[in-house]
């Protein structure tokens, strides 16, 4: 009798939970992979865009954003990634569950496409988090000129990765393709060994 295929994170045998890099004093920074979470991206149909913002706010109770900043609605983010375009984010929503009720909620309004298989996210935070992040993302992460709230989609060392803050401690958490999962850990490791990291599970 056949199994159902389980599903394997991008970071699989990378991601060995410990603390790596300088050891001296407290460490700097900590990274844990977000796994189990629904990704998926939404685009506004063409000429929809007040319908779908209609439907979302009634749906999940959120402001679509119009810029790169992240909404917080009900068991889902709401990442602004370009003109009537979001990435979605849910751990309530897990895997491809979320494309699932986001197609059946905005049926007409928007297309959805599941994107939970295809993206590794990671939690990078901590005091030298920016530190860590500015060795390879040409964005100012300074909280005078990206808010708390604030996302982006740039580069890292030439990797493409959408970016939003977590929180202020700080936390950020960085969405790239799962075909450059290895790539992004070997880099994240090398800039995080100077301030001493943890790893923490997934």
């Amino acid at each position: 009798m056949s199994r159902p295929l389980a599903s394997v994170s991008g970071l699989a045998g990378l991601t060995v939970p410990g603390s790596y890099g300088a050891k001296v004093g407290e460490l700097g920074v900590t990274i844990a992979e977000r796994t189990g979470l629904g990704i998926a991206t939404v685009a506004a149909c063409k000429g929809k865009s007040e319908a779908l913002k209609a439907a979302a706010r009634k749906a999940y109770g959120v402001e679509l954003p119009e810029r790169s900043i992240v909404a917080s609605g009900r068991d889902i983010l709401f990442i602004g990634t370009g003109p009537g375009q979001w990435l979605a984010v849910s751990e309530k929503y897990a895997n491809e569950e979320l494309a699932r009720e986001l197609a059946g909620r905005l049926q007409g309004l928007a297309s959805v496409a599941d994107q939970s298989g295809g993206r590794t996210v990671i939690r990078i935070s901590g005091p030298r988090a920016r530190d860590v992040l500015a060795k390879g993302l040409p964005i100012d992460l300074d909280p005078r000129v990206f808010p708390s709230n604030g996302a982006a989609t740039s580069t890292i060392s030439l990797m493409g990765v959408q970016l939003w803050q977590a929180d202020d401690t700080p936390a950020y958490e960085l969405a790239i393709f799962r075909s450059l999962s290895g790539s992004f850990w070997r880099w994240l490791a090398a800039s995080a060994a100077e301030f001493g990291y943890e790893v923490k599970p997934g």
